[in-house]
């Protein structure tokens, strides 16, 4: 399995980012796929999830700022992230739900104050 997460950057508080990930070694369709992120010094946690179905659910630090997509012809998951906090800050990954244990290099996300 390979997951390659591109679109991070450095922005400022307020500011907008839009992160992508191609899965391949993975039937796509048939996974829930989610966000993850972690920032220094901290576990890896869910930041959202897409279903098969495309029903989405959100951890409740970016409910309401940042919306998951996924396009099963690209194996692509979108995460479009608005109105950032510095506290968003942290390198970002995509991967399976529940997640598989190879993971990719993620992509970073600073966002200054």
């Amino acid at each position: 399995v390979q997951l390659q997460a591109s679109g991070g950057g450095l922005v400022q508080a307020g500011e907008s980012l839009r992160l992508s990930c191609t899965a391949s070694g993975l039937i796509f369709s048939i996974n829930d796929m989610a966000w993850y992120r972690q920032a220094p010094g901290k576990q890896r946690d869910v930041v959202a999830v897409v279903t098969t179905g495309s029903s989405v659910r959100y951890a409740d630090s970016v409910e309401g700022r940042f919306t998951i997509s996924r396009d099963n012809a690209k194996n692509t998951v979108i995460l479009q992230m608005n109105s950032l906090k510095p506290e968003d800050t942290a390198m970002y990954y995509c991967n399976a739900y529940p997640s598989r244990s190879l993971w990719g290099q993620g992509t970073q996300v600073t966002v200054s104050s």
